[in-house]
């Protein structure tokens, strides 16, 4: 029965610690907005690093949400 216990303590807290890294990937997509956003507004030019910051943040989440896609839905192995 421990063991029980200590797998669903091991899965809550990978899960938490993704989430949480998940968050903050995707808080720094909006930040690359924001920095693109206040170039554009700031020297009517842009920010191509904010820019690409954004992207690559946001891919990266959706990459992890893909992921954990496939591996919830059976069909997909």
């Amino acid at each position: 029965m421990n063991l029980d216990w200590t797998a669903l303590g091991q899965v809550a807290a990978v899960s938490l610690a993704v989430t949480v890294a998940v968050v903050a990937v995707f808080a720094l997509g909006v930040l690359g907005l924001a920095r693109y956003e206040g170039a554009r507004e700031e020297t009517g030019g842009t920010s191509a690093l904010g820019l690409t910051q954004a992207g690559l943040c946001f891919v990266a989440c959706a990459a992890v949400v893909a992921y954990g896609i496939y591996l919830i839905v059976p069909p997909f192995h």
